[in-house]
């Protein structure tokens, strides 16, 4: 075998030992999570059994962890992300395009997002997390709570998600946000 993989292949145990304890979890709290035993899990941290996509995949999952980040894997060289853009859930009512530029599920995400006119009236909406955007384009009008607030491009809008709240373009044109949003109630600069 390769070398290189041989020594990759080498790392992944002491590597998801490391991920494990670092997010405080037990073996016992990951096999539950995972569906893993808890003597598969601890011979796979202790390089005594090979990883396979049927042991990572699970691990992948409960991680939130794309697998090559999960195992260590070595950089294509390509740096550029490859971006694929999709209309927003439309059951928040809101025209727009979101672009995500990451890719890690759990973590801070970031988004770039165009905003389209709507014809529907704004429904407001609350969830568990933090939101900040920062207008790029455009003017975004921002319902918070019982607030309303128009901004222009370099404001900054930072508020609790968990507070009633529509955004939107103020008027026929679209604007244009990078938008993001901490699943557990992240704030920027946290």
């Amino acid at each position: 075998m390769d070398p290189e993989v041989e020594e990759l292949l080498d790392g992944i145990g002491p590597r998801l030992r490391r991920i494990r304890q670092d997010r405080g979890m037990l073996l016992t709290d990951l096999a539950e999570a995972t569906g893993l035993s808890v003597s598969v899990l601890s011979r796979l941290e202790s390089g005594k059994r090979r990883p396979t996509l049927d042991l990572l995949i699970p691990l992948a999952r409960v991680y939130r962890l794309a697998l090559d980040h999960l195992i260590g894997a070595p950089p294509t060289g390509d740096p550029r992300a490859h971006l694929t853009p999709h209309r927003a859930d439309t059951r928040t009512r809101l025209n727009a395009v979101v672009v995500p530029l990451t890719t890690y599920p759990g973590r801070l995400q970031v988004f770039k997002q165009i905003l389209g006119p709507s014809p529907d009236q704004p429904v407001r909406v609350s969830h568990a997390g933090h939101a900040w955007f920062y207008v790029l384009a455009g003017t975004v009008r921002l319902l918070l709570g019982d607030t309303e607030r128009l901004l222009r491009p370099g404001e900054v809008a930072d508020f609790d998600a968990g507070e009633p709240h529509w955004f939107g373009p103020a008027d026929d044109k679209p604007a244009e946000i990078l938008h993001l949003f901490g699943p557990h109630g992240d704030r920027v600069g946290q």
